[in-house]
């Protein structure tokens, strides 16, 4: 039997409108909430993320507690608690609540967090598989601290503080605490756990001091390796070449500025009067109308026109690197290897004008490169543990030809590589934030950097290789002193003991003294 054909109007009676919330609901693997382990580690991602970068905009140097109790099986409690400035009541809901929220979203600055999913996504997966809110305690140091109870309205995409209260702050406390739970997450020590996560975090971000107490109740304790906080970082103005229309359009929308000439002089870098005058006559349009009423015909006028003029490249003083000597101290206090190397790369820009740098560090022996070579990513400082296989510095580190260096066998080698991506813009390949897009001009400065690193590591063990080489002959020579000391002093009559000291002190004069530990062959 043939069904009848449906009307439009039965057709759209179920047509409703999703909020972004309940998206993510529904599609909570996108942000990383997908298997047990790594689950759990997302939950720790996203709010010490949060802390690192409240405390950094505060100028306060980072305290951050991480706590981890088993309340059953799979099933946790996480506590995480930071020294920064603390959150207004009025802000609440929509800092733990509201996805797509946020003081960075619309900024164009570096910072670890970028689209104002992370927190509100912890808060909401907690919801999803305990159905308990997520409880908020925060002070701003005044006379007060606030207790709230939050939850997500996932059809509204807003934040509702179920509970709340205020009690004394006597101690003058300043800072924010949450707590929240979660089903279906496992805690273990392996590669991709919490652990080693704020073990990451701890290189990356030598200023910060993290305690982390473990649902056996080990706490474990990252030291901070600098008294000095990262420069504030700076909002960039967007650069000509780094804009699409609808980019161009969006920012008409909102700007302050009454003319064109003013908008595109005063909202972007590298626009003089004389470029402006340039696009002017390349794309017809006229920089005395108000930039309101930009159409999209004009906007792709001017676009290409900016493509045609040759602007400056754009300043790149607003990206603050962890630098050079800083990544360094990190490898070393917390790998204690025997050699290291730390670089940054000078600044450059991607997409025509979108500017990045790449820092690199490698750390040979010690506790470095446990089980093989080990690769650990970064973010604006943010760790990088899940998606390896799909990440530009993986595929970059993939590329080099280690064989020249030095490096035999990878899968043996105690090395381990540092790459950190800056940008105010990181190209991740999806909500969850943990791979980066594989973009031409990023991928090669990460070649550059990681070449540059190993022609380092390769002197070094090539100064290994000799002195291994020497130990070796020394060794040698020395195998046939006593043999050949007997027989010359039967044909001399003299002591078997001078003889035998007259040819060490031969072979000592000739390769020079030898330190027995860096003899040792490691390689």
């Amino acid at each position: 039997m043939v069904e009848a054909i449906k009307h439009a109007d039965d057709l759209f009676t179920e047509f409703k409108v999703q909020s972004v919330s309940e998206f993510f609901r529904k599609n909570a693997a996108m942000l990383g909430y997908t298997g047990k382990i790594r689950s759990l580690t997302t939950l720790v991602h996203e709010a010490v993320t949060n802390s690192l970068d409240a405390c950094e905009e505060a100028r306060i140097l980072p305290e951050i507690m991480v706590s981890i109790k088993q309340l059953g099986d799979l099933h946790y409690r996480c506590v995480f608690e930071d020294n920064a400035s603390g959150i207004p009541l009025s802000f609440i809901a929509q800092v733990f609540g509201s996805m797509l929220a946020g003081s960075k979203a619309h900024r164009n600055i570096q910072s670890r967090g970028q689209q104002g999913i992370g927190i509100s996504g912890a808060v909401m997966y907690s919801q999803v598989t305990t159905g308990q809110p997520t409880r908020i305690v925060t002070s701003t140091g005044d006379s007060y601290i606030i207790y709230a109870d939050v939850q997500v309205d996932v059809e509204k995409n807003i934040g509702k503080i179920l509970h709340k209260k205020k009690i004394p702050n006597e101690q003058k406390w300043r800072g924010t605490q949450v707590r929240l739970e979660a089903k279906e997450v496992l805690y273990n020590k392996g590669k991709y756990s919490p652990y080693n996560y704020l073990k990451m975090t701890s290189i990356s971000n030598p200023h910060a001091r993290i305690t982390f107490v473990e649902p056996d109740g080990n706490m474990v304790f990252f030291d901070r390796s600098t008294q000095d906080i990262p420069p504030s970082p700076e909002v960039i103005k967007p650069h000509p070449y780094g804009v699409a229309p609808d980019d161009l359009l969006m920012m008409a929308k909102y700007t302050e500025k009454g003319r064109m000439s003013s908008f595109l002089m005063e909202d972007f870098v590298r626009i003089s009067r004389a470029r402006l005058e340039e696009v002017e006559s390349i794309s017809k349009v006229q920089m005395g109308t108000n930039p309101k009423n930009l159409t999209w015909q004009e906007a792709e006028r001017i676009v290409s026109a900016f493509k045609q003029v040759k602007f400056l490249a754009p300043s790149v003083g607003g990206l603050i690197p962890i630098g050079a000597d800083n990544i360094k101290r990190s490898l070393d206090a917390t790998l204690v290897p025997e050699f290291s190397y730390a670089l940054t790369r000078s600044p450059i820009t991607y997409r025509g004008g979108i500017p990045f740098i790449v820092e690199c560090g490698i750390a040979y022996g010690g506790k470095a490169g446990s089980g093989g070579l080990e690769l650990i990513r970064y973010a604006n400082r943010a760790p990088l543990v899940f998606d390896q296989g799909g990440c530009a510095i993986n595929e970059a580190v993939a590329s080099v030809d280690w064989k020249r260096y030095g490096i035999k066998d990878s899968e043996t080698i105690p090395l381990t590589l540092f790459v950190n991506l800056i940008s105010t813009h990181i190209p991740y390949t999806s909500a969850g934030k943990q791979a980066i897009a594989n973009i031409e001009e990023i991928f090669s400065e990460m070649r550059f950097a990681l070449m540059d690193g190993g022609r380092a590591l390769g002197r070094f063990l090539g100064g290994k290789r000799k002195l291994f080489e020497k130990r070796k002959r020394i060794d040698a020579l020395r195998k046939y002193v006593p043999e050949t000391s007997r027989a010359l002093a039967r044909l001399t009559e003299k002591k078997v003991e001078r003889i035998e000291k007259m040819f060490y002190r031969i072979i000592e004069k000739h390769y020079g003294e030898i330190d027995e530990d860096d003899a040792e062959e490691t390689l």
